[in-house]
């Protein structure tokens, strides 16, 4: 496959089928960074193509092997640029002058050129930036591998990454994206090309290792990205790491189960016990159609991770399978929780490895689950988080974490002099996270104007009160759609095939689900005023949007550290369960309270002391991800080769 630049020049940027190819191609849309650039407000005549050094090299003008693969009429055309341009320079001993910096005005027809680029604000200018590298411009003339770049074009990036291997590696994923119907925009894998040596080569084995597991993949590589500051200081933490990346065991197995016609159904059921150098496992169960491999190994490495940001001893596991409890009767959920736990049992228990709820895992769930782990295993002391009085109080961890959220944002803002009271919040979601998170902000007088659900967002521009707040919790429970809510309050807007991110706010708060957040939402969120995002759900941005939030200097509250209240307080429970200790509410909140801010204040001192200031908008990923991984680390260091 080849790519012409605007002046005929091809870079080859590795070998398909012509059927791949045309697919791939096929599958883009030329138009899209003009729709972009519009989108943004700006106008078309001022995107700057900057074209600086690099036009006047001497290699660039003489570039016999550039020619060579050049169609005849498109070689003509170079040697009258050529001989126009040497003729400019003075002739053959006259000196080179060095060409003015030009600024070209885009042309719609450019799109198709610049179809694998999207456009993004540089230091008050709108730029062209590359998908893969997240650069722009000449700063990409040559790349790290020695590679040659093209010679005019802002999107030089490209071509420049053709021969490296983590551009090979990630269009083979991408195209691996293919099979699973999914796009190569809508699933990109982003390549950090600015790592060390050491880090690079860490993800690069990830990669060779699992080239199909996107989402691992961006969540391992977001970590590595924080971690270079230690990994260059210690190289032993270079073992620890490629250690910890490969899960302790991973456990699949088939779930039959018959409908209430009589008929057999056959899913899938995983559980990944990731990581127990801290202790015995605990993490959450995921039902849900996207439920896959790649998902769950993201979900347990998150977990590892987040247990190693609180004071409790657990390691990280997460299960589930891709069963869809939506739309089926009780009976129907009832039989597959208890074939799914016939297999499961094996490898669970209060010491070894404890389950609690998720996505499409709630009190119901759990309950079926440990009714067939007590049958089969005769002890009550379940191995479902704090036993069968937990079951009714699964809503009680799903509180916490959504009441954390809040007062790890209060934290952030105590230190940016700004309080939450007044300020207009966005959420997405309408699960009892984000339920909890509207209910918790609105008692602190923030301003919540949205929910969404799987069809489009729900948008109430006076903001939710509790009396609206009541009507949302009665929709969900009766498994309704968000359109009710304007039955009862017909001012509310309700917009299908939609995200809640174009709406004006200060705060955000993605409650949903992993990579919610992509490229053009990221910008929208920009445009609306966004300033501070505390995710509720697992990594809810592309690795594209985080690039686009961090350029734009929007604080962002990693889920890792802003969504640990529910494991935080689920620990608390666990370690009181032995003395028979029942706390009231209001001690318990007391103590959610305590524990947020010691893991932000936690957070943020290790981000200064590994050179990350207060001010600086990434500080808070960066200091969750080295503290939570120096924790794991260390013990197993202590623990040896396990």
């Amino acid at each position: 496959m080849e790519v012409r630049g605007m002046n005929g020049g091809c870079r080859a940027i590795g070998v398909m089928h012509p059927e791949v190819e045309m697919d791939l191609l096929g599958r883009t849309r030329p138009s899209h960074l003009v729709q972009a650039v519009r989108e943004m407000g700006v106008g078309v005549e001022e995107i700057d193509l900057e074209i600086g050094a690099g036009d006047d090299d001497a290699s660039f003008a003489h570039a016999a092997h550039a020619l060579a693969v050049m169609s005849p009429e498109d070689q003509q055309d170079e040697s009258q640029d050529t001989s126009l341009q040497h003729s400019q320079l003075g002739g053959v001993g006259g000196p080179p002058r060095k060409k003015k910096r030009v600024v070209k005005k885009w042309r719609d027809e450019w799109a198709d050129t610049y179809k694998w680029a999207y456009v993004a604000v540089m230091e008050g200018t709108p730029r062209i930036f590359c998908s893969i590298c997240k650069e722009y411009g000449r700063k990409h003339r040559r790349n790290p591998y020695g590679n040659e770049g093209s010679r005019n074009m802002q999107m030089s990036a490209l071509e420049e990454h053709n021969n490296s291997l983590l551009h090979k590696e990630a269009l083979r994923l991408q195209v691996a994206s293919k099979d699973k119907g999914i796009t190569l925009f809508e699933r990109p894998i982003y390549i950090k090309t600015l790592l060390s040596k050491s880090a690079e080569s860490i993800i690069e084995a990830v990669i060779r290792r699992d080239p199909h597991e996107g989402e691992f993949i961006q969540a391992v590589q977001e970590v590595v990205h924080s971690l270079e500051p230690v990994l260059s200081k210690n190289q032993q933490y270079m073992h620890v790491l490629e250690s910890l990346l490969e899960p302790d065991r991973v456990i699949v197995f088939r779930v039959p189960w018959l409908d209430d016609k009589g008929e057999k159904h056959i899913n899938r059921g995983f559980r990944v016990q990731f990581n127990q150098a801290l202790g015995p496992y605990k993490g959450g169960m995921r039902f849900h159609p996207c439920v896959n491999l790649s998902v769950l190994k993201f979900l347990g490495f998150e977990q590892t991770l987040k247990h190693a940001l609180t004071t409790f001893s657990f390691g990280g596991a997460e299960g589930g399978s891709d069963f869809d409890p939506r739309h089926r009767s009780d009976l129907e959920i009832m039989r597959f929780c208890q074939s799914f736990m016939d297999e499961l049992y094996r490898y669970i228990g209060p010491s070894q490895d404890t389950l609690t709820g998720d996505i499409g895992v709630g009190s119901k769930e759990l309950g079926y689950l440990y009714g067939q782990y007590r049958r089969l295993t005769g002890q009550y002391d379940c191995a479902l988080t704090g036993g069968i009085n937990a079951l009714a109080n699964s809503n009680l961890h799903a509180e916490a974490a959504a009441h954390g959220m809040v007062y790890y944002a209060k934290h952030l803002f105590s230190d940016l002099n700004r309080e939450l009271k007044g300020l207009r919040c966005l959420v997405s979601g309408a699960g009892k996270l984000a339920l909890h998170v509207v209910e918790k902000l609105v008692s602190l007088g923030a301003i919540v104007m949205t929910v969404s659900d799987s069809k489009g967002y729900l948008l109430d521009d006076d903001g939710f009160d509790h009396s609206k707040l009541g009507t949302l919790k009665e929709i969900r429970s009766q498994q309704k759609g968000l359109r009710e809510y304007m039955k009862r309050y017909p001012r509310g807007k309700y917009y299908d095939e939609a995200k809640p991110w174009n709406e004006r706010c200060d705060v955000a708060f993605p409650c949903a689900t992993q990579n919610e957040i992509n490229h053009s939402d990221a910008l929208a969120l920009i445009s609306a005023g966004c300033q501070v995002i505390i995710e509720g759900a697992d990594m809810p941005c592309t690795a594209e949007a985080v690039d686009v939030l961090r350029k734009s200097k929007i604080f962002v509250a990693p889920s890792k550290a802003a969504n640990a209240g529910g494991v935080a307080v689920s620990g608390l429970e666990i370690a009181n369960k032995g003395n028979g200790l029942l706390w009231s509410a209001e001690e318990v909140d007391a103590k959610l309270q305590e524990l947020m801010r010691d893991i932000y204040q936690k957070s943020m001192s290790t981000a200064n002391a590994c050179g990350f200031g207060k001010g600086n908008p990434e500080a808070l990923v960066h200091g969750a991800n080295i503290a939570s991984f120096l924790r794991v680390a260390q013990a197993m260091l202590e623990q040896g080769v396990v």
